[in-house]
């Protein structure tokens, strides 16, 4: 068929109502969509305000969440609400957890599945955490002295952990065995001063004391029974106690139980712990009590940075071992999963998101880089998790001005990051006694049955369980491996603080990823469309090669690309050869010596490497025109410099619909492929793709609508290509069968047979439901916002307003015609002679009609506006609605809220209505 005639291109709605066939869900079969669980229903974080909740709002509360399509809650108890303080229930005491059980049981009844936090509020913390416990800031406290003179300080001996002097030339004597019990140290720098004068001698020696304070930082939003400082995630000991706590609640507990235990993202202050330095010793194998002055020092060196890298990998390395896998063991032994956040962390994010069953990454805003959110994804599918969460949408625009259409596009960035399990962020438990806009948690996306777009949510929620249905089921399909050179971030200096966080936001706090070459090369590979994840050197070393891939927990590989890299452990590149002996193909992106990082026993090591380096590099030579490109080594290669032909030797597959400005997730099942395919361009596709896996058979699954049917496929240049109409900002699921001719209705494709008509005419406005006044039915000619309709009441109201018109057809007796609604004020529902044409949240508002009449035709569209313009009201008039403390409600700049300032925002249809003539192109 020939797609590319005149007047074809345009933002159209191709893939939506009455496009194409129905889904084929209820019989069965390859034009079926998978059942829908409540795993792959989006999931909400659930906030309960000073846990005052009581059992018969749980269930009305818990029905209304089933009744809208979300699939689950996660409980997190913060601070409470003003004017029920007698309500508030100390978290974990008897009636908490009889609560928790309600919550869980009446969930469970209604389909639904329930999360928890290890706490309340965020981070780990609350009121047994002692001060020795508690998170941790260095202290560290330095003296010079001269030859012969006396240190005259006194020292705790219990909380000095390490006093140590040194000499001008770098040598160092222990002092802590040597404070006595009132905290004197007989201690003089030895030698001879033979100056003059009454000076006395140089103070060139310098003593160190090093100890440690809480940092300060307590329970962010915490609940009562809640409070208290945060623990120390560096240090085991302290999470131990902290889940005694939680041991005592569960471990003689017979209620219902939730599914899994949740850590929010690293926000801790913590860079010391009471026993680092022997945890120190332990991994690095040398005394970091003798290397205090490149620690903590001024100079930066060679040696400095060794040592600070050094400090960053043990930080790391006790997260990772000890402390959060004790949270972990705790939650298994006790019947529970476990989500983690490792983002915000200094440690190797890869690393800490293995540790959990569920690792969850974050979406906190508009400003969003996918590449690094991949980091949780990547962890999840080399280690074999089969989900990957996300808390989405925290911030997505201001408190009550947040549409759906917003929710879908962050949501689909999620999914092309690797995400299969969303979590809104979030919804606030609120008795019904609690009025309008009832609780609200601080941050903005207010995903409740009080906000007036969840009149609409569920077209999003069912748009979600669509596309997550797909994206659980099978694996994923990445090709590539690449390897995070996390060594080179820890041995710079930029930024310079001691443990630099690693957060997921936009590249102003993401300069760990940004500004090293992981990110170029990550960027390059997403936009050159090879499927890729990051692997860690730990997890490297899990690796296995057969029969040319490379096998990890989680599935086979093609290839490990190496970005450039200063610095490499021993271990890594050993493993890196070891996998290139058994048949792997190894590509370095820069041919050229390494050094390892790191400190200890640094010349042994280093030797160990360069000698293995020399024993490669003089191998046989693949050549370039005379250039050494490659190494053949044992069964498999080792390639340097120009990495996508490798990957093409390889047989990783490119997928070429990048280059048409579409983004891809690819998950491999028996007999093929699925892939969700997103036009995040401004531009739509309207053309044939090559996919990078050859397909007999592809169906077509628009997951707004549940449509389905096979697409357009043909073979050019020995390629099958299939033909796809994607607009702006709109997804599709493809379901890519290798062997299997699948028979079923075709997937119609439209194209424009005429000019766009205006229905034109009187518009009878009527308004449904919403507040805080049900303005009165109006009659107009000209579309525009409600709010210009005259009078307060339309200008105040939040809801849902009826809009309906007779008309008659336009001449030429189509029987097909996209219905454009034009501006929609922020979701519509659309009836045309009673037949429901489904919901619509996001632009382009557009559907294909097939039943109008020749006269008497009658269009009815719902349009459901955000609540801005009624929370905008109730701040002009001063009226008290927040019930909790103005600290803990802030806008999108963490400032006091106050809309009273806000501009009136359009709300309805605002038009213009327009149909166009259309015709389905031959299949």
């Amino acid at each position: 068929m020939d797609c590319r005639k005149p007047g074809f291109t345009g933002a159209f709605r191709f893939l939506l109502l009455f496009g194409t066939i129905l889904s084929t869900a209820a019989a069965g079969g390859p034009l079926a969509w998978p059942p829908i669980t409540s795993q792959t229903r989006p999931w909400v974080y659930w906030w309960w305000m000073g846990s005052a909740v009581d059992k018969t709002n749980l269930t009305r509360e818990l029905t209304r969440y089933h009744d809208a399509g979300l699939g689950g809650v996660h409980i997190i108890p913060i601070y409470g609400a003003r004017g029920f303080e007698s309500n508030y229930i100390s978290y974990l005491s008897p009636k908490w957890m009889e609560m928790m059980s309600w919550s869980v049981t009446e969930a469970k009844r209604l389909g639904l599945g329930v999360d928890m936090t290890t706490g309340t509020g965020w981070c780990f913390g609350g009121p047994n955490v002692s001060d020795e416990d508690a998170n941790a800031s260095v202290v560290v406290k330095t003296f010079d002295l001269g030859v012969g003179e006396r240190l005259r300080q006194r020292f705790d001996r219990k909380t000095t952990q390490a006093l140590v002097a040194f000499s001008p030339d770098g040598k160092s004597i222990d002092l802590t065995d040597f404070i006595a019990t009132n905290g004197e140290v007989f201690f003089s720098p030895p030698g001879n001063w033979m100056g003059t004068g009454t000076s006395g001698p140089p103070k060139n020696w310098k003593v160190y004391a090093i100890s440690q304070k809480p940092s300060g930082q307590k329970v962010k939003r915490a609940a009562p029974g809640g409070e208290g400082w945060m623990l120390n995630p560096l240090y085991a000991d302290a999470m131990s106690n902290y889940l005694k706590r939680f041991s005592g609640a569960f471990d003689h507990y017979s209620g219902a139980k939730p599914r899994a235990q949740y850590q929010d993202s690293y926000e801790y202050r913590s860079d010391w712990s009471p026993d680092f330095f022997a945890e120190f010793e332990k991994r690095r194998g040398y005394k970091l009590q003798n290397e205090l002055p490149a620690l903590f020092g001024t100079n930066r060196d060679d040696h400095t940075a060794r040592v600070l890298c050094d400090y960053r990998e043990t930080a790391s390395d006790i997260m990772a071992e000890e402390t959060l896998p004790l949270w972990v063991k705790w939650s298994h032994d006790h019947g529970f999963m476990t989500r983690e956040e490792a983002h915000g962390s200094p440690g190797n994010l890869l690393d800490l998101y293995a540790t959990a069953d569920i690792p969850e990454t974050e979406f906190f805003s508009k400003k969003r880089n996918l590449l690094v959110s991949k980091f949780a994804s990547s962890a999840a599918h080399v280690v074999g998790r089969q989900l990957t969460a996300s808390e989405t949408g925290t911030w997505l625009a201001e408190h009550f001005a947040e549409t759906l259409a917003e929710m879908k596009s962050v949501v689909d960035d999620m999914f092309l990051s690797g995400v299969n399990h969303i979590f809104y962020h979030g919804c606030c438990y609120s008795p019904d006694e609690a009025g309008w806009p009832g609780w609200v948690f601080y941050a903005s996306t207010e995903m409740n049955p009080r906000n007036s777009i969840w009149h609409d949510v569920p077209a999003l929620n069912d748009y979600v369980a669509r596309c997550q249905s797909f994206l659980q089921s099978g694996k994923s399909d990445n090709d590539v491996l690449l390897y995070w050179p996390i060594f080179d971030f820890w041995n710079s200096n930029d930024p310079p603080t001691l443990l630099p966080q690693l957060q997921v936001e936009a590249a102003s706090q993401a300069r760990w990823f940004e500004n090293q070459p992981i990110g170029k090369t990550a960027r390059e590979l997403w936009n050159h469309g090879y499927a890729f994840d990051y692997a860690s050197d730990r997890q490297l070393q899990t690796a296995k090669a057969k029969d040319g891939e490379i096998q990890m927990p989680g599935g086979n590989y093609k290839v490990i690309v190496v970005p450039p890299c200063d610095y490499m452990p021993l271990k890594t590149f050993q493993q890196l050869l070891a996998l290139a002996d058994s048949g792997a193909t190894i590509c370095f992106e820069r041919l050229r010596p390494w050094d390892v990082p790191g400190w200890g026993n640094l010349e042994k090591r280093r030797a160990e490497f360069l000698e293995r380096y020399n024993a490669l590099t003089t191998g046989v030579n693949i050549t370039n025109s005379g250039i050494p490109v490659g190494i053949k080594r044992g069964k498999g290669l080792v390639i340097f410099g120009d990495y996508e032909q490798a990957l093409e030797d390889a047989g990783a597959a490119r997928e070429p619909m990048v280059d048409a400005g579409l983004s891809f997730v690819r998950r491999w099942f028996e007999s093929g492929w699925n892939y969700f395919i997103a036009n995040r361009s401004q531009s739509d596709f309207n053309g044939w793709v090559a996919l990078g896996h050859t397909a007999k058979s592809v169906v077509v699954l628009d997951p707004l609508t549940g449509n389905s049917g096979v697409a357009a496929i043909r073979e050019r240049g020995g390629q099958k290509q299939i033909y796809l109409q994607l607009p702006a900002g709109e997804s599709l699921i493809l379901h890519a069968f290798a062997n299997q001719k699948i028979k079923g209705a075709a997937w119609k494709y439209w194209h424009p047979s005429g000019q766009p008509r205006e229905i034109a005419g009187n518009w009878h406005v009527r308004f449904i439901s919403g507040g805080p006044v049900i303005p009165a039915d109006t009659q107009v000619t000209r579309l525009a916002s409600w709010t210009t309709f005259g009078g307060t009441n339309a200008q105040h109201f939040a809801g849902s307003a009826s809009y309906a018109i007779a008309f008659d057809a336009p001449p030429g007796g189509n029987k097909n015609y996209f219905l454009d609604l034009g501006g929609v004020r922020q979701s519509a529902r659309v009836k045309l002679n009673g037949k429901d044409y489904g919901t619509l949240i996001t632009a382009p508002f557009r559907v294909v009609v097939d039943n109008l009449k020749t006269s008497g035709n009658q269009l009815e569209v719902e349009v459901t506006s955000v609540p801005a313009n009624r929370i905008r009201d109730l701040d002009r008039r001063v009226v008290r609605w927040k019930t909790f403390h103005d600290i803990d409600f802030v806008d999108i700049n963490y400032q006091p809220f106050d809309a009273s300032g806000w501009p009136l925002i359009d709300c309805g249809l605002l038009g213009p209505v327009t149909l166009t003539a259309v015709e389905p192109l031959a299949n």
